[in-house]
């Protein structure tokens, strides 16, 4: 088979372009902005029960992230600093904004590690020690970390992996 140059060239790129396609559909959430978040019971670190739907009223960050994630770990510090600049204030008729952590992890001596070393001085800690094979990640169609879901105070999701600004204008109500 005699390809001209140019042809060769063309399935390359096409071949680049179905690999990154392919690879972006995979590891896209299950969910998107305007959808309802979906409901899940699971136990916190200290031990007591916990349902998403709890936090009805208040804005929710919901963050997939692990103690092992490098870019998790490094967005650590924003997401403490928007907790403690947020938490107790009155935000566009919500009573607050909390911030939920699922850790996607194996080792729980880690995970307990990571939240005391970086301040995540917030009670919702969720683990998930079947990484990503576990109830709440497959829940939310999570295959890559760190992954975020903003909630809005009845429960929808008002935008997916948002950054630590867009966060904080939707907070502040200049979004």
């Amino acid at each position: 088979m005699n390809l001209k140059p140019y042809t060769f060239y063309i399935l390359v790129a096409l071949a680049v372009l179905l690999y990154f396609g392919g690879r972006y559909l995979y590891f896209m959430p299950k969910y998107g902005d305007g959808e309802q978040a979906p409901d899940f019971t699971d136990e916190l670190l200290d031990g007591s029960v916990f349902s998403l739907s709890d936090l009805r009223g208040s804005y929710v960050l919901l963050d997939f992230w692990g103690s092992w994630c490098g870019p998790c770990r490094s967005e650590n510090p924003e997401i403490v600093d928007l907790f403690n600049r947020y938490n107790k204030r009155q935000l566009n008729g919500a009573e607050g904004f909390v911030v939920v952590n699922i850790g996607i992890e194996m080792n729980e001596q880690s995970w307990k590690r990571a939240i005391a070393r970086d301040g995540l001085d917030w009670p919702y800690h969720i683990g998930q020690f079947d990484r990503f094979a576990s109830p709440i990640p497959k829940a939310y169609g999570v295959r890559e970390l760190p992954t975020k879901f903003l909630i809005d105070p009845e429960g929808e999701i008002i935008t997916v992996n948002p950054s630590i600004q867009e966060v904080e204008a939707v907070l502040s109500g200049n979004s």
